[in-house]
C-alpha cells in the first residue's frame, strides 16, 4: 500500500511546517505580516516594511493576505504584488506588471515572462517611493479595469 506510506509522509511533513512557522491559525493576514518583519530583523524586514507603507500609501483601499505558506500579498479588486524575501534580495511581484507602464524603469527581474513582472530591492538600495507609488496605482486602475469592466 504506498499509497499509505505516501500520506503518512505529506501529514508528516505538514506537520513539520507547522512546527517551524507555529499555527497562523486565527491571526490576522496583517498581523502574519508584522510578525515577518519583526522575525527577519535585518535590512528585509525593514524595507518590507517600507514597501508596506508605500502600498498602503498609495491604494488606503488594499487588502493584506498571507499566501504560498508564507508570502505577503496585497490586493485590490485582485492580485497587485507580493513581497517575497530572500537572503539577498526582496522581492516584489506585480502580478500584472507586464501589462503595465513603468516609464521609470523599475521592473528588473522576471522581465521575459507574459504576465508577472518584479523589482528586486538589495541592501542599501534608495526606494524610488513616487515612481513605485504610481506603478502600485496602476496596478490597482488595471484591475479594477478588469472586474468592473
Amino acid at each position: 500500500m504506498p499509497n499509505v506510506s505516501r500520506k503518512k509522509q505529506k501529514e508528516r511533513k505538514e506537520r513539520n511546517i507547522m512546527r517551524k512557522s507555529g499555527s497562523q491559525k486565527g491571526k490576522s493576514p496583517s498581523r502574519m505580516i508584522d510578525e515577518r518583519i519583526k522575525e527577519l530583523g535585518d535590512w528585509r524586514g525593514k524595507t518590507l516594511s517600507q514597501l508596506r507603507t508605500l502600498i498602503k500609501q498609495a491604494d488606503p483601499e488594499v487588502v493584506e493576505e498571507w499566501k504560498w505558506r508564507g508570502v505577503p500579498v496585497w490586493s485590490h479588486d485582485g492580485l497587485i504584488c507580493a513581497g517575497e524575501t530572500y537572503k539577498n534580495v526582496v522581492k516584489m511581484t506585480f502580478a500584472k506588471g507586464a501589462a503595465l507602464e513603468d516609464p521609470s524603469g523599475l521592473f528588473n527581474s522576471s522581465l521575459d515572462g507574459n504576465t508577472r513582472r518584479a523589482i528586486d530591492f538589495h541592501e542599501g538600495e534608495k526606494i524610488d517611493e513616487e515612481a513605485l507609488k504610481a506603478l502600485i496605482r496602476a496596478a490597482v486602475t488595471l484591475n479594477a479595469s478588469r472586474a468592473h469592466g
